[in-house]
C-alpha cells in the first residue's frame, strides 16, 4: 500500500536512447503512464535527446537542453545508449548524469522468475555498486607515447556513503551484507573501502556482515548465489559482478537498475543498446519496464510498483516473452501484454 504522505505529482525526464532504445522505451512509456494513473500519481513525462545519435547534431551525447530538462525533473528513465570507444571520445551519457547528480548507489536486483530459464533457482540478491569513484573515476591518460595509466580512486566519504546505503537496504531484506573487494592485492584502497563499511556495523547490529575477494565472489555467485542477500562493492567490480548475476537468473534482458543519490535518481536497464537489433522489434523490454517499477518504489508508490511486477510476472508465466529467454514474442507484443495486465 502507498503511504498517504507520498508525493503525488512527479516530473519525469524520459530519454529514449540509441539502437534498440527507442523501441524498448516506446513500450515502456505507456506502462509508466498506466501504472501511475492506477495509483493516483500524476506523472508529467518530458522526452529528451541523449546518446550517440546526438553527437553529430549537437557535438555531444548530452546536449545542454537535455541537461536543463534533467535539472527540472525529479528523476529520469533512461533507455540504452551507445557509447563510442577510443581516446578522446565522449564519456557515456550515463556516467555524465551519475556524476552531475551524484548518483552514488547503483542498485541491481537479481532474482529468479517463473518462465525465465536460470542457472540456479531461488536466487534473490541485490548488488549495490558504488557509482562515482573507483576505476571509473575518469582519470585515464597517456603517461608517455608507449604507456597509459588509469587511476582508481577510493575515498572514505564514498565508502561510508555506499556502505550506509547498502546496510539500510539489507535491514529491509534478509539482514545480510557481503562486502566485495580485493584487499589482498589493492592493500590500501580496498582496505579503506572494506574497513570504512565494517566501521558502520555498530549502527546496524541486526545485519550480519562478511566480506569476500572479488575473484572468489565470481565463483560463489555461480555455485551458491542463493546464499547472498545484499552485496556491496566498488565501481568496476560491481559492473562485472552484476552482469554475471543477471546471467545466472536469466540474462541481462531481465536486469533492471536504479542509480540513486540524495534527492535524484536515474532508472535504466543494465544491458546496452544492441544496435544490430535496432528496428527488428526483437529485444526484451522487461529490464526497462522493471527499472520503471524501481522508480515507483523509489517514489514510495508501492501500488504502482506492484502492478508492474504482477503484469511482468503474468507475461513471463504465460509464455509472452522474447527470444533471449526462450520465447518467440516481439518486443511490442510483450509490451502490449504487460500494459493490458497493469
Amino acid at each position: 500500500m502507498d503511504n498517504k504522505s507520498v508525493k503525488r505529482d512527479w516530473k519525469i525526464a524520459f530519454l529514449p536512447g540509441d539502437g534498440t532504445g527507442p523501441e524498448i522505451m516506446k513500450v515502456t512509456l505507456p506502462v509508466i503512464r498506466k501504472a501511475a494513473a492506477s495509483a493516483g500519481v500524476r506523472a508529467r513525462i518530458s522526452v529528451g535527446d541523449a546518446g550517440y545519435n546526438c553527437i553529430s547534431r549537437y557535438g555531444t551525447n548530452l546536449p545542454q537542453k537535455t541537461i536543463d530538462l534533467l535539472k527540472r525533473s525529479d528523476c529520469v528513465v533512461k533507455g540504452p545508449m551507445t557509447t563510442p570507444e577510443g581516446a578522446g571520445s565522449e564519456i557515456s551519457a550515463a556516467v555524465k548524469i551519475r556524476k552531475m547528480f551524484s548518483l552514488y548507489a547503483d542498485v541491481r536486483p537479481c532474482k529468479t522468475r517463473k518462465g525465465v530459464p536460470a542457472v540456479k533457482e531461488n536466487v534473490d540478491l541485490v548488488i549495490v555498486r558504488e557509482n562515482t569513484e573507483g576505476m571509473y573515476s575518469g582519470i585515464d591518460f597517456m603517461v608517455s607515447q608507449n604507456t597509459a595509466a588509469a587511476m582508481r580512486v577510493i575515498t572514505r566519504r564514498g565508502s561510508l556513503r555506499i556502505g550506509e546505503f547498502a546496510l539500510n537496504l539489507a535491514e529491509k531484506r534478509r539482514k545480510h551484507l557481503t562486502i566485495v573487494h580485493k584487499g589482498n592485492i589493492l592493500k590500501v584502497s580496498d582496505a579503506l573501502f572494506k574497513n570504512s563499511i565494517y566501521g558502520l556495523g555498530a549502527g546496524h547490529k541486526k545485519v550480519h556482515m562478511d566480506d569476500a575477494h572479488v575473484d572468489a565472489m565470481a565463483q560463489w555467485l555461480i555455485k551458491n548465489p542463493e546464499s547472498y542477500d545484499v552485496i556491496v562493492t566498488e565501481n568496476l567490480f560491481g559492473d562485472i559482478l552484476s552482469d554475471e548475476a543477471a546471467m545466472i537468473v536469466g540474462g541481462i534482458g531481465v536486469g533492471p537498475s536504479a542509480n540513486i543519490g540524495d534527492g535524484y535518481a536515474m532508472f535504466e536497464p543494465v544491458h546496452g543498446s544492441a544496435p544490430k537489433y535496432a528496428g527488428l522489434d526483437k529485444v526484451n523490454p522487461v529490464a526497462t519496464i522493471l527499472s520503471a517499477k524501481m522508480m515507483f518504489e523509489w517514489m514510495g508508490c508501492e501500488s504502482a510498483a506492484e502492478s508492474i511486477e504482477s503484469a511482468v510476472t503474468a507475461s513471463l508465466e504465460s509464455g509472452i516473452k522474447t527470444y533471449d529467454i526462450g520465447g518467440d514474442s516481439k518486443c511490442s507484443e510483450v509490451g502490449r501484454y504487460i500494459l493490458k495486465n497493469i
